[in-house]
């Protein structure tokens, strides 16, 4: 039973660090996409009329909070099962200690009782034989060294059982915080809900107003697919022209192999939560209604974020499209990745780009701070978030 409770500990003391790593890093990219959010929502408070957009934001940020109360939950029961088995080997090692107390307090009788030499040698001279007498002196001759090794392993033992104590209430200690925070988080997520209510009750109070805002949206983002679509097959039309025209270069092959041999491995161009996501959907509210297809994504950022290349590649076009400020199209052999909503660029047509270099800035547009990005592989648009690692 004693051998089954330390290989238990050792198994759960292990996976115990290693998930604790992973629900710190977790919990702090879920704290800094709700803090994204928060802020977006408080800037979009005194400016933005888009009610969509904030029940978006908000939204997301529901998602995270559940997140976040879900691993709460799931460490405070590994804590449950670690605190267990850490007190059945405090119960074990104290019975131990209580053992060799015992037998060591034994020896101490012994050694008080022959404390008088001239005893020792009375004891050895009644020996019936040589070897009786020898083993007696080897009694007599390690009992010292046998009583300062006991009192060398309880001393060891206690310090061990003191360390375990001191872990355990750390235990005890990290388990209440985490419980005592998992309040914390359903109130904010009560709040959030309330929230996400109001707007609900806001956009049905005023279908007409929305509908119009939507209208306005649609336009510009088939604006964009139009010019964005216009500007890739004018790029690879150009790349299969004869050399001697001298238009534009070829399309470079070997940068489209590699591009393609990483799908999946890319890196964020910006750090952020997703808001809009790839593909058609249906408003949240009116069911029936279809919101404008989205041929990338959007991800949530602070203002003047940094947003970078996700790959080699030579800049294609720097675009301005209404409601997308300035756009960064660029080229990787048959591949285009595009940058939009940005209030600044910092590259030019023509331009050679290397994976993680500053492309440009983002912008707030209408109340959103987002940066909008796009992955095609020649005509057809395709799902960045099964790019991006």
């Amino acid at each position: 039973m004693n051998i089954v409770v330390v290989l238990m500990l050792g198994v759960v003391r292990t996976g115990f660090a290693q998930d604790r790593k992973t629900y710190e890093e977790r919990k702090a990219r879920l704290e800094r996409e709700i803090a994204i959010i928060d802020k977006q929502l408080a800037d979009n408070a005194a400016q933005s009329n888009s009610m969509l957009s904030d029940l978006e934001l908000i939204r997301k940020n529901i998602s995270n909070r559940k997140a976040l109360v879900d691993d709460a939950d799931r460490r405070v029961r590994q804590f449950s099962d670690s605190i267990y088995l850490a007190q059945l080997e405090i119960n074990r090692l104290q019975v131990r200690i209580d053992t060799l107390t015992s037998h060591y307090s034994r020896l101490v009788r012994s050694a008080y009782k022959n404390r008088d030499a001239r005893v020792w040698y009375m004891y050895m001279f009644a020996s019936e034989n040589l070897g009786q007498a020898f083993r007696r002196f080897g009694y007599f001759r390690n009992l010292s060294s046998q009583m300062k090794s006991e009192a060398q392993n309880i001393r060891t033992m206690q310090e061990d059982l003191e360390a375990k104590r001191s872990r355990l209430s750390e235990m005890k200690a990290e388990a209440e915080s985490v419980k005592a925070e998992r309040v914390k988080e359903l109130e904010r997520l009560r709040k959030d809900e309330a929230k996400a209510d109001s707007v609900v009750k806001r956009l049905k109070k005023d279908r007409k107003k929305y509908q119009n805002q939507l209208s306005a949206k649609k336009k510009e983002v088939n604006s964009l697919n139009r010019e964005i679509a216009r500007l890739i097959a004018q790029a690879m039309d150009s790349g299969t022209q004869k050399k001697e025209q001298k238009k534009k270069a070829p399309v470079d092959l070997k940068l489209d192999g590699e591009f393609s041999k990483n799908k999946g491995k890319l890196p964020w161009p910006a750090e952020g939560p997703v808001t809009g996501r790839f593909g058609k959907h249906y408003h949240p509210v009116y069911k029936n209604l279809e919101l404008p297809p989205n041929n990338g994504i959007d991800v949530a950022v602070s203002r003047g974020t940094e947003v970078k290349a996700v790959f080699d590649g030579v800049v294609s076009q720097v675009i301005v499209m209404p409601g997308y400020n300035q756009c960064v199209l660029v080229q990787h052999g048959n591949y285009f990745t595009l940058y939009c909503k940005m209030k600044s660029v910092s590259v030019k047509t023509g331009e050679k780009v290397r994976t993680g270099q500053v492309l440009g800035t983002i912008d707030t547009i209408n109340g959103q701070t987002q940066l909008h990005f796009e992955v095609w592989k020649g005509n057809t648009p395709q799902n960045p978030e099964s790019w991006l690692r």
